[in-house]
């Protein structure tokens, strides 16, 4: 009787048990917690140091103090990452969409290629800093200046990423096109953007987070304020009035929304790839 009474607790007890195991192995897992764990410890020990040797919040806040300054200014602090991540988004998609067209031109012809990429290689080499105060003076609409100054820096992955990967074609099906008679327009839409996209969608990656820097650099470069400020004014005016840890929050706001946009171009990558191409079905195995 008391081996049958204690079956039925052993077996709930193994079933959650279990439950954590397959929760444990799964591949996503640890590619999250792993990054919090260190995330959590590097906060803690940071935490620890600020109070033992009693740093000064207006030379190195604590972390309690920074989620203090982002709970009292967060209606501020959210109204200008919109304003940042508006300029950003405009950046990011004007990039996609002109460096995409600019890779199918390299590709028609080897020549254009060769006059035009060092012109594309100049607009990376350049410092947005010294270009961005010519922009925003030419260009009367500041949020336009913004947007253009974030697309310069944004654009030459998606150029240098596109135009690699429409190159890179398996030369047997190449060949079985040509033989075939299939034109250029059909080649490129059946052949080399197919085998373009995984390169493509590494540009994105790349491509959003040099978007979110560019806005943000932009900004600080041009300094507005007012109802369109962004958080590299809430940066500045905070350093003006020494409010230290409010600083850091706008600062906490930028990591954190270029690390969600990162994250964002994972999941549309192995949304579009985890079926078919190498690189997103490593993953799970």
């Amino acid at each position: 009787m008391s081996q049958s009474a204690t079956l039925p607790t052993s077996s709930a007890t193994a079933k959650p048990v279990a439950a954590r195991r397959v929760l444990i192995d799964q591949p996503w897992f640890w590619q999250v917690m792993a990054p919090l764990i260190v995330g959590v410890l590097v906060l803690a020990l940071w935490q620890a140091a600020c109070r033992v040797f009693e740093v000064p919040v207006y030379l190195f806040p604590a972390p309690t103090d920074i989620a203090e300054a982002l709970v009292d200014g967060w209606a501020s602090l959210i109204h200008a990452l919109w304003s940042t991540l508006r300029i950003t988004f405009q950046a990011f998609v004007l990039a996609v969409v002109l460096g995409t067209l600019t890779a199918f031109l390299f590709v028609q012809s080897k020549f254009i290629e060769m006059a035009l990429l060092p012109y594309a290689v100049l607009l990376q080499v350049t410092p947005i800093v010294a270009v961005a105060p010519l922009l925003i003076i030419l260009v009367k609409n500041t949020q336009v200046a913004l947007t253009l100054c974030a697309t310069v820096v944004a654009i030459f992955p998606i150029i240098s990423n596109t135009t690699i990967g429409l190159r890179t074609v398996d030369p047997g099906l190449l060949s079985y096109f040509r033989m075939n008679k299939v034109g250029r327009s059909e080649t490129l839409l059946r052949l080399r953007v197919p085998s373009a996209l995984p390169f493509f969608m590494a540009g994105l990656r790349i491509s959003v987070g040099l978007a979110l820097i560019g806005a943000v650099v932009a900004e600080f470069v041009a300094g507005t304020g007012g109802r369109s400020a962004g958080l590299a004014y809430e940066i500045l005016q905070s350093g003006f009035q020494l409010d230290i840890p409010r600083m850091f929050a706008a600062l906490l706001l930028i990591t954190v929304t270029g690390v969600l946009l990162f994250g964002l171009m994972v999941g549309l990558q192995q949304m579009l790839l985890g079926h078919w191409h190498e690189s997103a079905l490593e993953r799970e195995h």
